[in-house]
């Protein structure tokens, strides 16, 4: 048997457009359940109760929106890695990823020989792009 292990990121009412540009960088399938779809009694039908989107790379992303009474705390206390050797592909990612949003480290070689960089996108979610050594 097999276990993974896949990021969970909460939004704070806009879960829906962060998967889809998430979907939009990373390609893949992504698959949307909303509070409505659910029947959740308080909530908003049209927010997200669960996504995932499941990509060609082997990627797994998994958000909702916070449902009401949960508390939103958005921080940095969480970032998402993506990593290897596939260089057009990663920098691709990086690219879509840092455009809109505020890098933190530029993409570029790292005293430990590969590129790397570090940057938050346009919804809050730190990312880091590793590039490894040829």
């Amino acid at each position: 048997m097999v276990s993974t292990l896949n990021p969970y990121v909460s939004f704070n009412g806009n879960a829906r457009e962060a998967m889809e540009f998430y979907q939009s960088v990373l390609g893949g399938e992504l698959r949307l359940n909303t509070f409505g779809d659910s029947g959740m009694p308080d909530a908003d039908p049209e927010q997200i109760m669960h996504a995932q989107l499941t990509t060609p790379a082997g990627f797994t992303l998994m958000a909702s929106d916070t449902p009401p009474g949960m508390p939103y705390n958005p921080g940095q206390n969480i970032a998402i890695s993506l990593s290897g050797d596939a260089d057009a592909e990663l920098r691709g990612y990086w690219e879509r990823l840092s455009e809109s949003g505020e890098v933190a480290v530029a993409l570029e070689k790292q005293p430990w020989g590969d590129e790397f960089g570090a940057c938050t996108d346009r919804f809050g979610i730190s990312w880091m792009v590793d590039i490894h050594e040829g």
